[in-house]
């Protein structure tokens, strides 16, 4: 059995079709497997999310039920148990989120390679494959090295995402030239990129809680609230140089990636989700009125920080040494507005480069999810970011490939 690129889903895929008894050899092009699980989660590596199945296959939207038989191979709770047998105790953060309890993604790298050795599976490492092709006796596999014949072939090569850790879309034109369709790919999980100054100004600052909508941009004709917004999501936000960034601004990505003029885009962001614009009007008001003498600082909660709510008032054409007595209906409703329905214009991304998985891939209604395996190719399986599937942040992404990787390897 050859299985091709030794990440997450890869290292798991021949683990399991060796323990089965299956003379497996994983081919990885880098020097060293899983240079990904290294890089992620900051080296730390978010292996799973705090939740059952039904968890996972909600996180995933409409692409959730093709997880249903891979997650009942392996769940949250069966990889955490698979590294914990191998001596990596892991914890569970505030945000749902499960890393190992040293922080070292190293830990878990080497114990997924532990448990390969143990299998008795071979990894050939620094060996690139340059096609896969169909014969009567199976699936031919030709590298730089070598020309191997099996029966069984397992795609798990990744995406586009991160290509400084060796993951180029290699996989694609193996599974085209094969029959099979590929959804076009794009960033997801990226940083978004704004030509706005002032957001970039206040690069470093983190709001907690945010919640953010990527929109269409409103012409004259379009009043607000008539859009559907493309997506949404709530959570924290970073400014940085270039724009946006933490987990709020990377799960709706994807929506700006995928349309064709992301500059025609606007993110929609509410700094005070607790409460509605109308109760938090109510507020501004009463509270104008019973503080005419004082300047309209005193408006502001005290939960944001200072220069992002100077941003915002400048924003909103509101002088902070404006007295809230002199705070009239128009500019008390620009107030409100840059609160809660702050516009920053969107230019696109950062790519592929700063990407943490890739949207789009191998199409689903192509593989047998009970299996893995091509509907279109006997014997030829498919595991991990090179399908279409791409899921939230918080380790959503890892436990699908994991899954879907232990799944492959079972059916080999």
């Amino acid at each position: 059995m050859i299985v091709i690129g030794a990440g997450a889903a890869g290292l798991l895929a021949a683990t399991r079709a060796a323990e089965r008894g299956r003379r497996t050899v994983l081919i990885e092009r880098n020097p060293r497997p899983g240079v990904k699980i290294l890089m992620s989660g900051g080296t730390r590596c978010n292996l799973t999310h705090n939740c059952d199945v039904r968890g996972i296959v909600e996180a995933y939207g409409n692409q959730g039920k093709f997880l249903h038989s891979a997650l009942a191979a392996l769940g949250p709770r069966d990889l955490v148990a698979l590294v914990e047998a191998e001596g990596v105790p892991t914890k569970i953060e505030a945000t749902g989120k499960i890393f190992p309890a040293s922080n070292k993604a190293a830990d878990i790298l080497a114990a997924l390679l532990r448990r390969l050795e143990r299998s008795g599976g071979t990894l050939a490492t620094e060996e690139t494959v340059t096609a896969i092709d169909r014969t009567e006796g199976g699936l031919v596999v030709t590298t730089d090295r070598r020309v191997l014949t099996a029966p069984s072939v397992a795609i798990t090569t990744g995406g586009c995402s991160y290509p400084g850790s060796g993951t180029k879309g290699d996989g694609y034109p193996w599974a085209v030239r094969l029959g099979h369709t590929l959804v076009p790919v794009r960033p997801a999980l990226v940083p978004i990129t704004t030509n706005a100054d002032w957001p970039r100004s206040l690069r470093g600052i983190t709001i907690p809680d945010v919640a953010v909508a990527v929109e269409l941009r409103r012409g004259p004709q379009v009043p607000p609230g008539k859009l559907k917004p493309l997506a949404t999501r709530r959570g924290s936000l970073l400014f940085a140089h270039f724009g946006l960034s933490g987990p709020v601004a990377l799960d709706v990505s994807r929506a700006i990636s995928g349309h064709p003029r992301p500059q025609d885009l606007d993110l929609i962001c509410d700094f005070l989700p607790g409460e509605s614009e109308r109760a938090f009007d109510d507020v501004v008001r009463t509270q104008a009125a019973q503080q005419g003498k004082k300047g309209v600082t005193v408006l502001i909660p005290e939960i944001l920080p200072r220069r992002l709510t100077t941003a915002l008032l400048q924003q909103a054409q509101v002088p902070e040494d404006l007295r809230c007595a002199e705070l009239g209906k128009e500019a008390r409703s620009r107030f409100v507005a840059a609160f809660k329905r702050c516009v920053i214009p969107v230019s696109g991304t950062l790519g592929f480069g700063k990407a943490e998985v890739t949207s789009g891939g191998i199409s689903l209604a192509e593989v047998d999810s009970k299996t893995m395996q091509s509907k279109l190719v006997p014997g030829l399986y498919f595991a991990g970011e090179v399908l279409d599937l791409d899921g939230p942040i918080g380790g959503f992404n890892f436990q699908a490939a994991f899954s879907t990787g232990w799944l492959a390897g079972g059916c080999l």
